[in-house]
């Protein structure tokens, strides 16, 4: 019997980038954990962020941010995974060089910092992810202990990522695709799969009794931690080949319709 469920936002849940989550999806939330079940929302954006979206049933959230670098529920963080400074140090010398296309956000566990001048970019982060931020001359400079670091460049930043960043640093951090237009570098040891992991520990539930969804690369761990998982119609192929099940796309509220037939059961 499942008692876990723990879901992608970006391209799984929604529309990547997109802030608000149909009410279906919300009142099936509520009626999920009316029963004594948990509902986990994995993603790589940031804490806040995640709440804000899921304001309406914020108390009833597990929150796996930063793609699995922290983890907090009830208000507690179970979970804080920083980056070596080296490392950080590096990272952000080198994505500094990509200013003239790209921009930068640094989470730390009081929110993101931003480098940026570019006021598209902060009123796409801004509205699309509600995020808490701030805006430094020098990430570095502020001294803050750094969860991940995200490099954006609108349309698709894929090819730099799949051919220069991610070979360069896959060795040293964990780095991945996050969605068309993110690539994420944070500390080794961090994956989805291993923060769900910390979860199923925290609340005393197996692997056998969660279910997961997801639909990008940084979402394979995820779904192989889970008994039952689901790729969206829409994942790519390397998800869908780690996957026991595909389901209907985002436009097609998929994993809403999953859950329903579920508890249908």
């Amino acid at each position: 019997m499942i008692k876990l469920i723990a879901t992608d936002i970006d391209g799984t849940l929604v529309k990547e980038s997109t802030s608000e989550i149909y009410p279906e999806m919300l009142d099936a939330i509520r009626r999920w954990t009316d029963r004594g079940n948990y509902f986990c929302v994995a993603s790589g954006r940031q804490y806040y962020s995640i709440r804000h979206m899921f304001e309406e049933v914020s108390d009833r959230i597990i929150y796996l941010a930063e793609n699995g670098a922290h983890v907090r529920y009830r208000d507690k963080d179970i979970l804080v995974q920083k980056m070596r400074r080296d490392y950080v140090e590096q990272i952000m010398t080198q994505l500094r060089t990509y200013y003239d296309t790209c921009d930068v956000v640094a989470s730390s566990i009081e929110g993101s910092l931003l480098e940026t001048k570019n006021q598209k970019f902060l009123d796409f982060f801004d509205q699309g992810y509600h995020n808490k931020y701030r805006i430094v001359e020098d990430i570095l400079a502020e001294g803050a202990d750094i969860m991940k670091i995200a490099i954006y460049r609108e349309g698709s930043i894929r090819d730099l990522g799949e051919e220069i960043l991610i070979p360069q640093w896959q060795d040293k951090v964990k780095t991945c695709m996050a969605g068309e237009e993110w690539v994420d570098f944070m500390d080794a040891t961090v994956d989805k799969g291993n923060g769900l992991k910390v979860i199923q520990q925290f609340l005393g539930v197996t692997a056998q009794e969660t279910m997961a969804f997801g639909d990008n690369d940084n979402d394979i761990g995820l779904l192989m931690a889970a008994g039952e998982s689901y790729a969206v119609e829409n994942a790519r192929d390397s998800v869908k080949a780690q996957a026991k099940h595909i389901c209907p796309s985002y436009q097609e509220k998929g994993v809403y319709h999953v859950i329903q037939q579920y508890m249908c059961l």
